[in-house]
């Protein structure tokens, strides 16, 4: 972070510079979790749904911290200072030390495919540039700030993505981190409960673009006709990226090409595919050849809980437990049928609610299990609710026999996973984030280890 003093601070949080203590004290860092103070750091006391920071100022500066800001009153004789909203205040501390930083910024938004895309660039321009990006999935208006307050002063690169369940959010994000680089992955009906239909979901993605630096460039999925013909419509400028040549998936890697280099990629599925072609049109216009581009392609490790690889005694697990919307689950049933083919092993798909769909879920579900049936998955795992109906669809839609189970939540599931599950299955697991899937991955674990005798 570029160096500040809490006289700065107060300017330019404009709460006055009148500040009776310390005012040339040195910030260093910013922080929100009093347990992670270091010194010479500000605490935002931020009021969350669990716990509210305010009840933890003066343990943050037991721990070392030289200044807080609050939205309430605190007694103290350490330095404080007062604002109206604390989250508003964290952008707008963010914003300005964005404005006075010389990095240039990637911004990533989209459906799905933002947290890896985000890696992946990350991952190829660390080879070439001093790059920080946001860790894990720090997308919303606390997580974003504290993306760029996280950044070292010496980054070249900063690379963040942008997320959004509701219609209003992606703008304000992109006008604090002032994006050079916009990039939107896909777009795939989700978090419908918040927008109602995709024409809404493309609108607030490429809001993304009123954050944009003068001469910046904004990347779009080319394969998607209503994200394109929406731009040309709004006279956005943009460039297309497109899948690139010659595609081979298989179940442990794709091959593809671009620029007549041969892209070999350490990951699975159709939608890593599409997010490493988001990667090649920001890393190109960077200046990097596709002979650099496909070097470091070669390395990149899985994203945790995004169609990642575990094995577990003889048998795969696909750990995808992060998110599940139509277009991820589709991707998702994909890879499996591909691995399953490939290895010659039977299918599982177990599978939670694809959650914020609104009055479109039942609808998603059911469209969901015809997928399921095309991809001719032998086993369906999952719990009661819309799920339901996804694997009734399945099981009308299939010409071939279903054994499925459906339970009443995921502890029951789990307990019931040994009656269902063989050695060497492969075994999809996917389902929104809070459905808290993690445990199913636990439980195969056990499951499916060498010397367990249930199976």
């Amino acid at each position: 972070m570029i160096p500040l003093n809490i006289k700065k601070l107060a300017e330019i949080l404009n709460v006055g510079t009148d500040l009776c203590v310390c005012p040339n004290t040195k910030i260093s860092s910013v922080c929100i979790d009093s347990r992670k103070i270091s010194p010479g750091c500000v605490f935002f006391a931020i009021k969350g749904a669990n716990h509210d920071g305010h009840d933890y100022v003066n343990s943050a500066f037991e721990n070392g911290a030289v200044c807080a800001v609050v939205q309430k009153k605190i007694d103290s004789d350490k330095p404080v200072l007062l604002v109206d909203d604390t989250i508003e205040a964290l952008g707008e501390l963010a914003r300005y030390v964005r404005n006075n930083s010389s990095y240039k910024v990637i911004a990533i938004t989209g459906s799905a495919g933002k947290t890896t895309t985000k890696n992946i660039i990350s991952h190829i321009l660390k080879s070439h540039f001093k790059c920080f990006s946001s860790p894990k999935s720090y997308n919303n208006n606390i997580g974003v700030p504290l993306t760029i307050l996280e950044a070292p002063a010496d980054s070249q690169i900063l690379i963040s993505e942008l997320g959004s369940n509701h219609i209003g959010e992606i703008r304000p994000l992109a006008e604090i981190i002032g994006p050079d680089i916009a990039v939107i992955t896909t777009i795939c009906p989700a978090h419908l409960e918040g927008f109602g239909d995709l024409d809404a979901i493309i609108k607030e993605k490429v809001s993304i673009t009123a954050g944009l630096h003068p001469g910046g460039k904004f990347f779009i999925n080319g394969s998607i006709k209503k994200l394109v013909d929406y731009c040309r419509n709004q006279k956005i400028k943009f460039e297309a990226f497109e899948m690139p040549q010659n595609i081979k998936l298989s179940g442990d890697k794709s091959t593809f090409v671009v620029d007549n280099v041969t892209v070999t990629l350490p990951l699975i599925g159709r939608a890593n595919v599409e997010n490493v072609a988001a990667a090649w049109a920001v890393c190109k216009s960077l200046g990097l050849s596709a002979s650099q581009f496909a070097q470091s392609v070669a390395s990149i490790k899985p994203v945790d809980m995004r169609l990642e690889p575990l094995k577990f005694g003889k048998g795969t697990v696909l750990a995808d437990c992060y998110n599940a919307n139509p277009g991820s689950m589709e991707n998702a049933l994909e890879t499996l049928a591909l691995l399953a083919a490939g290895e010659k092993k039977r299918a599982v798909f177990i599978f939670g609610k694809m959650g914020e769909l609104g009055s479109q879920s039942e609808r998603l579900h059911a469209q969901l299990g015809e997928k399921i049936a095309q991809h001719k998955i032998p086993v369906l795992l999952t719990t009661k609710g819309d799920c339901t109906l996804a694997v009734k669809t399945a099981e009308k839609s299939a010409d071939y026999d279903i054994s499925a189970g459906i339970f009443e939540n995921t502890s029951q599931l789990c307990d019931n996973l040994h009656k269902f599950i063989k050695p060497d299955d492969i075994i999809l697991v996917k389902a929104s984030r809070n459905e808290r899937f993690e445990a199913v991955i636990d439980r195969l674990k056990t499951l499916l280890s060498d010397n367990n005798k249930k199976i």
